[in-house]
C-alpha cells in the first residue's frame, strides 16, 4: 500500500471516508422489489441489515421492541437511563431542554446515579416478552460487573462497545477483561468493538466473537477526533476489517465473522456504501434519533458525552422529522436520504443489479 510523507520523519497511509467514495452501476438492472436485505448472525436473522445503536437518545425498551417487530435489533444500553432510574421520562425531558454548556455537567450529573442490576433484568425481560430478539450493550469496563446479570435475564446476543476495544488491553491497575476467556465462557454469540485496522479486528475476532464493530460508534455526536486525535475514515476501516475477516476464514478453517459498521453512516447513501466496502450489516444512531418515538425527542447523544473525566461527545439536535416506520421504509418526504433508509438500499442495489447483501460487497467503487 502506497503511503505519502507527512514530513521527513512521519508516513501516512491514505485513507477514505464514505463521502470520499461512490458505488459504480454495473450492466444489469433489477426492480428493488426483487432485492433480498436480510442477513443472519448465528442463529438470529433479521430481515433488515440495519441495528440501533445502544444510546439513550435512540433506544428504549419500547424502540428496541418497535424495532425487532420490523425486522432490525434494537441494542439496549445497559449503563443508560434504563438501568439507573425506575422512569427516566423526566430526564430525557429535562434533557431536551438543556442548553448550551450547561449540557455536559447536567449530563454527567444525570449518569452518575449508580446502574442498579435490577433495572437490567428488567429491561431485557421486557423486550424478550414481546417475543423480540434481545441485544444488550455494556462498555468493556462494566462487562465482568453486570455480564452474569444480562445472561441470566435472557439476553439472545450481547454486545461489548467502546470507543476503542482490543484484544489485549494492558492495565497495572486492574485485571482486564479477557475477551478470549470470556466469550468461550458466555453462553450467548458476542459482538465486540469498535475497531479501525485489520491487525485489530483480527485478534478481536480470534476471540470468538460473532461479529466485530468498526468505526467509534456516536458518529454526529462524537468529537474523539477532536479531543484525543483519533480516527479512521470509514470506508477504509470497513474495508480493512472485511479483509481480516476474508483471511481470518481461511485461518480458521471456515468461521465467518461478521461485520458491522458503527460509524459515520448518517443517510441513506452511507448504509449502501458501509455494506458495498464490505459490511453485512450498520449499526446507525442518528437516523433513528430523527423518529418521533426516539426517546431523545430529536437529541441525540453517547455514553462519550458524558464520561466523568474527559467527555467526548455533544448533545445535538435534530429533531423529528417521522415515524420510525416512516425513517426505515417510507415515504420519504425529504430528499436527503434520512427517511425510506431501506427502499434507498434496496434502490441502490437494484440499480447495480444485485439481489444479496453478500454479492453487493463486491461491487466496484471509486475515488471521487
Amino acid at each position: 500500500m502506497s503511503e505519502i510523507e507527512i514530513g521527513r520523519a512521519k508516513r501516512g497511509r491514505r485513507a477514505y471516508a464514505f463521502d470520499d467514495i461512490a458505488i459504480v452501476p454495473s450492466r444489469r438492472t433489477r426492480d428493488p422489489e426483487e432485492v433480498n436485505v436480510s442477513w443472519q448472525i448465528d442463529a438470529y436473522r433479521f430481515e433488515l441489515p440495519i441495528l440501533a445503536a445502544p444510546m439513550d437518545s435512540v433506544v428504549s425498551p419500547a424502540t428496541a421492541i418497535a424495532l425487532g417487530q420490523y425486522g432490525g435489533l434494537g441494542v439496549l444500553n445497559l449503563e443508560g437511563l434504563w438501568t439507573r432510574y425506575d422512569d427516566p421520562t423526566d430526564l430525557l425531558d429535562e434533557v431536551a431542554g438543556l442548553e448550551g454548556v450547561a449540557a455536559v455537567s447536567r449530563l454527567q450529573e444525570i449518569y452518575s446515579e449508580p446502574i442498579k442490576p435490577e433495572l437490567i433484568t428488567q429491561c431485557v425481560r421486557q423486550v424478550r416478552d414481546a417475543g423480540v430478539t434481545v441485544a444488550a450493550a455494556l462498555s468493556p469496563q462494566r462487562t465482568k460487573e453486570f455480564a452474569k446479570t444480562v445472561v441470566d435475564a435472557g439476553v439472545d446476543m450481547f454486545v461489548i462497545r467502546g470507543t476503542t476495544v482490543s484484544a489485549e488491553h494492558v492495565s497495572g491497575q486492574a485485571e482486564p477483561l479477557n475477551l478470549k476467556e470470556f466469550i468461550y465462557e458466555l453462553d450467548v454469540p458476542v459482538i465486540v468493538g469498535g475497531c479501525a485496522t485489520y491487525q485489530a479486528a483480527l485478534h478481536l475476532m480470534r476471540t470468538g466473537a460473532a461479529g466485530v464493530l468498526v468505526g467509534f460508534g456516536g458518529g454526529a455526536a462524537h468529537t474523539t477526533r477532536s479531543v484525543l486525535g483519533v480516527a479512521v475514515p470509514m470506508a477504509s476501516a470497513v474495508a480493512d476489517v472485511a479483509a481480516a475477516r476474508r483471511d481470518y476464514l481461511d485461518e480458521s478453517g471456515g468461521r465467518y465473522v461478521h461485520v458491522i459498521a458503527d460509524g459515520s453512516i448518517g443517510r441513506s447513501g452511507d448504509i449502501a456504501k458501509a455494506i458495498a466496502c464490505g459490511a453485512d450489516a450498520v449499526m446507525v444512531g442518528s437516523p433513528l434519533a430523527r423518529a418521533t418515538e426516539a426517546p431523545g425527542k430529536g437529541f441525540h447523544w453517547g455514553a462519550e458525552a458524558h464520561h466523568a473525566q474527559l467527555p467526548r461527545g455533544q448533545r445535538v439536535e435534530f429533531g423529528t422529522i417521522g415515524s420510525l416506520e416512516e425513517i426505515l421504509f417510507g415515504p420519504s418526504r425529504v430528499a436527503d436520504g434520512t427517511m425510506n433508509l431501506v427502499g434507498a438500499l434496496r434502490r441502490a442495489m437494484a440499480t447495480t443489479g444485485y439481489t444479496e447483501l453478500k454479492e453487493f460487497q463486491r461491487i466496484e467503487v471509486v475515488v471521487q
